[in-house]
């Protein structure tokens, strides 16, 4: 690939590429996300390849990956342009039809396309199905367009233009003044304006002049995936948007720290550097304007306290990663000491965005104190699990019940869980609630990176607290007694509860040890460990009450509170639960109603979830 020697030549290059793309006359776009890969893609794609082979039309066809398209429950996505044709759950044997009946004859094979599950709508086009109408997608659209495997297509789309303006026409004061107007708050979940963040770094003193910039990809909570979708479907805005903010605030090297468990990310993120590096776009003499910046990547081990930033940066130099505390902030005395502006995957890329289209449009966007938009990864019981993305500020129940689909099984909707392990439960009766980061935090919850558990009303809230404090009990670095000590000792007392063992004192511990470990502790990670618990006591606090002065979960999730016993009256002997048992503590016969003996009977549920006349019930 030939070098770029000048701003103007971003837009040339876009014209040459986009000349060349206006020769096919289809775009064949699979989904290169986890999700489809864990279910075949791969296979869809190579076959779909030796489709058009056979079918000699493989020169007028350009087929190509994209990132994840977000709605994962219907992958494998396949999408034909034009006329941008969305297919779900497409495999290998549907190739030759696709090939045959939609790219040769333009017939629209209808079994592979959306079907709403509630309405029994059929959507021909991704506009068309609820999941993606309600969305305002400027990072997902991106990558669903996107192959993040190949430069070109980012340049096509109108990457690297708000570098090229950004190297031709703005000061580095003009550039964070845009970041100031647009008022961009870190997406990594602690919501810091990003704009002040630069300014300090900018002002800060570097005895040699050397500054740094930082983007933490090291994205741990369970059930969120946002940053590495963005990371793996479209690195390049990444890229560009720290070229940016280096150039913004003078810094000359920047790190990706991103998970080792995430291999996807780690290959799009490298190969993406070593293309821009080609192009002129990274390393020395930019765009031939003298400004150099180079990209390391380095790859973490999976700590959960890493993606707090002084421990990540603690891991980057290559110690322990621990935090330490903030008398100084990062941005005046960071990675070695010097100057570091440290944001996450989703910031660096809204920076492009903003610089093309301006901080006002940005701010045009979402709530007056959250603006723009925000990307969740929406899993648990909900029917469309996936990536969503919406303005600040829409309400948790557009998300759940137009977006989501609601909670799938003829169950009850009873709680949400938002940013996290660190993050709170919001009850049913909080679904009206607008989702940005101070009403969040007013309501006991925090935004943290964007990740939504939807909970039916199967859930106990009490075993739901206690996993969350399990997690952060294992991840703790240790270093702080407060942390380490506090969350042993609150698993302990959860623990206790659920197994029929608490008392009403223990819940007056447990409140007791959340409000010192929010005081005392040194990082986040402890700071906010307590969420869990707090707004389950909160908002759940007759569940607790239930298993410690009732004896009972009310959920029948925790064993030693529940008994199960077989509803004569519902159950139609049909066998089902009976064959399923692990333990063989369910007889009668076919036809009639079944019994379950309480002593051979381990609790395990499993008879609950087989029943589908709702017969097994807990005592």
């Amino acid at each position: 690939m030939s070098r770029l020697e000048g701003p103007n030549q971003i837009a040339e290059l876009q014209r040459e590429i986009l000349e060349k793309r206006g020769k096919f006359g289809h775009e064949i776009a699979v989904c290169g996300g986890p999700g489809c890969r864990a279910i075949g893609c791969e296979e869809v794609f190579r076959a779909l390849r030796d489709e058009f082979q056979r079918a000699g039309c493989g020169e007028d066809v350009h087929l190509k990956w994209t990132g994840c398209r977000g709605l994962c429950a219907g992958g494998t996505i396949v999408v034909i342009d034009p006329g941008g044709i969305f297919y779900q759950g497409v495999t290998p044997e549907d190739a030759r039809e696709i090939v045959e009946e939609t790219v040769l004859r333009g017939a629209v094979i209808e079994r592979l396309l959306y079907v709403d599950p509630t309405s029994g709508e059929i959507a021909r086009a991704q506009d068309e199905i609820p999941f993606y109408r309600g969305q305002t997608r400027l990072l997902l659209e991106q990558i669903a367009q996107l192959d993040p495997s190949n430069i070109e297509d980012y340049v096509a789309a109108g990457g690297y233009a708000a570098l090229a303006k950004t190297l031709d026409r703005l000061q580095p004061a003009e550039v964070i003044e845009e970041i100031r107007i647009s008022g961009l708050r870190g997406r990594g979940g602690g919501g810091f304006p990003t704009a002040r963040k630069w300014t300090a770094c900018r002002e800060a003193a570097s005895s040699d002049g050397t500054k740094y910039l930082i983007c933490n990809a090291d994205e741990g909570d369970p059930g969120a995936y946002m940053d590495r979708s963005i990371l793996e479907g479209n690195p390049h805005s990444v890229i560009e948007g720290m070229l940016i903010g280096a150039y913004a605030v003078g810094a000359n090297q920047g790190y990706v720290y991103v998970r080792h468990e995430y291999p996807l990310a780690v290959q799009s993120i490298l190969t993406a550097r070593d293309q821009a590096q080609a192009r002129g776009l990274l390393g020395e003499n930019i765009l031939g304007t003298g400004f150099d910046f180079h990209i390391k990547v380095s790859r973490g081990g999976g700590a959960f306290v890493c993606g707090e930033s002084t421990a990540l940066i603690a891991s980057l130099e290559g110690k322990i990663g621990e935090p330490r505390p903030k008398h100084v902030h990062t941005a005046v005395r960071g990675l070695f000491n010097k100057p570091t502006v440290l944001n996450n995957v989703e910031t660096w890329a809204n920076v492009p965005l903003i610089i093309s289209r301006g901080g006002a449009w940005f701010a045009g966007i979402g709530t007056e104190s959250s603006t723009g938009t925000k990307v969740f990864s929406l899993v648990g019981n909900i029917r469309n699990t996936g990536l969503v993305e919406l303005p600040m500020g829409t309400p948790l129940r557009m998300i759940i019940e137009s977006i989501g689909g609601g909670v799938p099984g003829g169950k009850k909707l009873k709680a949400v869980q938002s940013g996290g392990p660190s993050g709170g439960c919001l009850p049913a009766d909080r679904i009206d609630l607008p989702v940005d980061f101070d009403r969040l935090a007013e309501a006991g919850s925090m935004m943290g990176s964007g990740g939504l558990i939807v909970m039916d009303d199967e859930t106990c809230m009490v075993d739901f607290a206690k996993y969350f404090v399990e997690f952060l009990a294992e991840e703790s670095c240790g270093k702080c007694v407060v942390c380490r000590e506090g969350l042993d000792r609150m698993r302990d007392i959860l623990t206790a509860i659920t197994e029929g063992n608490g008392t009403p004192e223990s819940i007056e511990l447990l409140e007791e040890l959340c409000e010192v470990m929010k005081d005392a502790s040194l990082c986040a990670l402890g700071a906010t460990a307590p969420n869990p618990v707090l707004s389950t006591l909160r908002y759940f606090r007759d569940e607790y009450d239930a298993h410690v002065n009732g004896g009972r979960c009310p959920a029948g999730v925790c064993r030693a509170l529940i008994t199960f016993h077989i509803d004569a009256a519902a159950c139609t002997g049909c066998g089902a639960c009976a064959r399923e048992c692990p333990e063989g503590a369910i007889s009668g016969e076919i036809g009639l109603a079944h019994s379950i003996d309480a002593e051979m009977c381990i609790q395990c549920g499993i008879c609950r979830t087989t029943c589908r006349f709702d017969a097994v019930m807990t005592d």
